[in-house]
């Protein structure tokens, strides 16, 4: 919103960094901009995983928005969850390298849903930043939700699981998060724990 508005760049519903690549680091730290202006239509992402591996019927990527003031009434909190839906999968992809033997991406863009109501949330964050001159600011919660997705087979938790975000064509996509399927489950479950009710 101003300078003070802070921006937290939750991926992978991961509640620690581990897992980001630091070269992605300056494009985390460029994400709320970036979303802020982005087409809904353009935003995908690129997840690249072992052949075995079948994401459970109808699991997909959750775009995760949170808008929350710095003091309590300044303005409506937002929390939105925006599904993704399966678009493609493909052993080329535009601007990512092929995979490896045994490997695929699965490509995922916004539902028409999700892009309309993409759209909505971006014109209400503009206008809460245009009013926020006199105010205390708050902050802006940016999370790529994939443990759903993730199989529970115990012979592929230590296949590696690499996801890539793109907010527009011209950019590109950049590294998001990388791991094996049981580092993403086990941060998943720490994130969850730290969202109860009550934790610390």
């Amino acid at each position: 919103m101003t300078n003070r508005l802070l921006a937290l760049v939750l991926t992978c519903a991961l509640a620690a960094c581990t897992g980001i690549p630091l070269q992605s680091i300056p494009r985390l730290m460029r994400l709320q901009g970036e979303l802020l202006e982005a087409n809904p239509a353009e935003f995908m992402v690129a997840i690249q995983v072992d052949g075995r591996v079948v994401p459970p019927p109808g699991a997909v990527p959750v775009l995760e928005l949170a808008i929350r003031p710095a003091k309590a009434g300044e303005f409506e909190a937002i929390d939105r969850k925006l599904p993704m839906r399966f678009s493609v999968e493909s052993a080329k992809v535009p601007g990512l390298a092929a995979p490896g033997a045994g490997r695929r991406w699965l490509i995922y863009s916004l539902a028409p849903e999700s892009q309309a109501e993409l759209a909505r949330l971006q014109a209400q964050f503009k206008r809460l930043r245009a009013q926020t001159a006199e105010r205390q600011g708050g902050s802006v919660a940016i999370g790529i939700a994939q443990d759903g997705m993730a199989v529970r087979d115990p012979t592929l938790a230590g296949t590696r699981w690499e996801s890539w975000l793109q907010t527009s064509r011209r950019d590109g996509f950049f590294e998001l998060w990388s791991g094996s399927i049981a580092d993403l489950l086990k941060h998943a479950k720490t994130d969850e724990a730290a969202r109860a009710p009550g934790a610390n």
